[in-house]
């Protein structure tokens, strides 16, 4: 009898599981939110085992806790007490063994994939896509004026307490100007800020100087701020309390590039969590020691990413372990918080590494209609512990042993090492194969090796982010900063730069990242990327031709030289004491002809570059030719081109 109703019990728990597999999407909504209700969603009403792997059915809600069949310890101890049944360790090691690569797993029912919008760029944005514009998206005027007022507020705070420089209250546009000085000088590294002002050094760069000075771009650094100064003192009052807010000083910033990375840009279906790191050694309650990171010291972020292009769709930063009062744990709370399904839709999948991937994770996330997929430590509760069947050191590459538990599936497969996976999206092998380079006889050659579906996919997806990585790498506007919030501020400006660059990327893909930069830059100083900073107007002045000297009756006489533009134009050799600074030709420079003039306009009508080494190699070929053959010299006279050609190969001759 006891062994009837034993077969009894498994007949209807697998009736069940098929009833719920194969139900209507309606009411497959039904159950997950109402198990949204509760932490002890799946609850079987009697733990059963037999000689063949059961899956738990999802039987209606008993008071008891759900104990999932990974965990071999509390199986055990249950079903010994159990005189009805048969014998306890026979069922235990054949439930809990893992079952290789021939044998079949199906996977759970597919999601339908339904996002709140079309995914892709979104239509709200600016009419004009270029770099700029599509910064402001992020760092909108609003957004700019606000940072103002506040950096304001703090300069005059700071003079009230004594500081000793000048301060002129900044504007929107000036603080654009700044900003586009702090990418310039990502791209254009030097060892010091001080350098970037130097004139007197070989690397000096132009550009700096024209768009403000250094001590303007110092006292604006200094007093950069994000929240008003006086809220700031209120906030600090509370510490030590559920009041006070760790972030206040990042928070108007922080939100609202939360929701520009929202609102703008709709992520496709496979997503990404991934932690970020800022190294940082300001001093600030948040700065974490992470032992195990290349960044020792420094900020942490929870950034959920898409994984096709590596666009950051929201960010949070950690703050501590009670940043969330959920008390769930830290790796599941981090990953929820970035999850809004009335933002994102439903039938999304998500790809996470062990820090955050946990069975209680994945099955609620699942019952959100949210597909899961990640690494996992075995050690970690609730993971499979039987080690029947399991791989060890000595089995052969390419090994896979798999257990599924209702949706969720885990995986190992021994690569180099062993590899541990798990998922609600995939079944455990679909006949997927991977090349690896591996030692035959002193000699390396290629091999296929067999692979589960589920770490195909997580190496896919999860190095799809890897480019926003680098994205902010390549042109990180990170510094050396005595306030962590200013830390912040700046990783909030390579969030936006990067998100700007992948928008522009998917609407228009004609524009390299480099390029992209020195136009934004260009644009946010207000000054031509193609422009040439060393020739300015300035620099075409008449200056004497020769140094002068002493005697007075020789002033004019010392350092003649035959104008160029008489010789090119009328003919003449007549002599000159000045030449223009920036050419370094010699022109003449009188009431009744003004060859100073006249040659510039030549020049600047339609001349190639004189400061070209092969522009000046060429021009001083045609001169020669043209110098050797006074004919031809006669015939050409009258083009348009020949006078300033002329007039610039001349110098290299007298």
């Amino acid at each position: 009898m006891a062994l009837h109703a034993h077969e009894e019990a498994i007949r209807m728990i697998t009736d069940s599981e098929e009833e719920s597999t194969c139900s209507s999407e309606s009411e497959d909504e039904d159950v997950d939110d109402e198990g949204l209700q509760s932490d002890d969603q799946f609850d079987p009403a009697q733990d059963t085992f037999s000689e063949e792997n059961v899956v738990p059915s999802r039987g209606p809600h008993t008071g008891r806790k759900h104990r999932s069949v990974f965990n071999a310890v509390e199986n055990l101890n249950e079903c010994e007490n159990d005189s009805g049944q048969i014998p306890v360790l026979k069922r235990t090691k054949k439930t809990l063994s893992w079952r290789g690569e021939t044998d079949v797993d199906v996977a759970p029912k597919s999601l339908r994939f339904l996002p709140a919008r079309e995914p892709g760029p979104q239509s709200g944005l600016a009419d004009s896509h270029s770099p700029m514009s599509l910064f402001k998206l992020f760092f909108s005027e609003s957004t700019m004026s606000n940072l103002c007022h506040n950096t304001n507020a703090q300069a005059a705070r700071a003079l009230a307490k004594g500081r000793k420089y000048s301060w002129t209250d900044v504007s929107v546009g000036e603080l654009y100007r700044y900003i586009g000085l702090v990418f310039y000088m990502a791209s254009v590294k030097m060892s010091s800020i001080a350098d970037y002002w130097r004139q007197d050094s070989l690397f000096s760069v132009p550009l700096p100087a024209t768009v403000m000075s250094r001590d303007r771009y110092r006292t604006i650094s200094w007093n950069l701020h994000i929240s008003h100064p006086e809220a700031d003192e209120a906030n600090d009052k509370k510490r030590g309390t559920a009041e006070h807010d760790q972030l206040f000083r990042v928070r108007p910033l922080m939100d609202s590039i939360r929701l520009a990375c929202k609102t703008f840009y709709h992520p496709r279906r496979n997503l990404a969590v991934k932690e970020r790191l800022v190294a940082c050694r300001a001093n600030g309650v948040m700065r974490r020691f992470m032992k195990a990171e290349p960044v020792k010291l420094g900020f942490k972020f929870f950034v959920l990413a898409d994984s096709s292009n590596g666009y950051t769709v929201d960010l949070s930063v950690y703050t501590g372990k009670n940043i969330f009062p959920t008390g769930r744990g830290l790796s599941y709370d981090a990953v929820m918080s970035l999850l809004d399904k009335k933002v994102l839709g439903s039938g999304y999948h998500l790809y996470m590494d062990d820090f955050y991937t946990t069975p209680k994770l994945l099955t609620d996330l699942f019952a959100m209609k949210f597909g899961a997929c990640g690494t996992y430590r075995d050690s970690r509760k609730d993971f499979p512990q039987s080690a029947s069947n399991s791989l060890t050191k000595k089995s052969s590459r390419g090994s896979i042993r798999w257990i599924r538990d209702g949706p969720l599936v885990c995986v190992k497969w021994m690569d180099k090492q062993e590899v541990s996976v798990c998922s609600t999206i995939h079944a455990a092998y679909t006949g997927q194969r991977v090349q690896r380079q591996v030692k035959a006889q002193d000699a390396r050659k290629t091999k296929t090796f067999p692979c589960p579906a589920p770490v195909t996919a997580y190496n896919q997806h999860m190095t799809g982010v890897d480019p926003s990585d680098q994205l902010l790498q390549y042109y990180t506007a990170q510094h050396n900063t005595m306030k962590w919030y200013r830390k912040v501020f700046l990783h909030f400006l390579d969030v936006a730069a990067a998100n700007a660059f992948i928008l522009h990327k998917e609407l228009h893909g004609d524009m390299t990242h480099n390029a992209f930069m020195e136009e934004l830059v260009g644009e946010l100083c207000g000054v031509s990327e193609k422009a040439d900073p060393e020739q300015t107007s300035n620099d075409h002045v008449p200056v004497p031709g020769a140094e002068l000297t002493s005697n007075v009756r020789r002033i004019a006489t010392v350092g003649r030289r035959i104008c160029v533009h008489c010789k090119a134009v009328r003919g003449k050799k007549q002599q000159t004491p000045w030449k223009c600074q920036a050419c370094d030709v010699h022109l003449c420079l009188q009431l009744n002809r003004n060859c100073f003039q006249e040659w510039h306009n030549n020049v600047q009508g339609g001349m190639v570059n004189a400061h070209s080494g092969a522009s000046r190699l060429l021009q001083w070929l045609v001169f020669r030719a043209l110098y050797s053959f006074p004919a031809l010299r006669d015939s050409v006279r009258n083009v348009a081109l020949f006078p300033g050609l002329l007039s610039l190969s001349l110098p290299l001759t007298l």
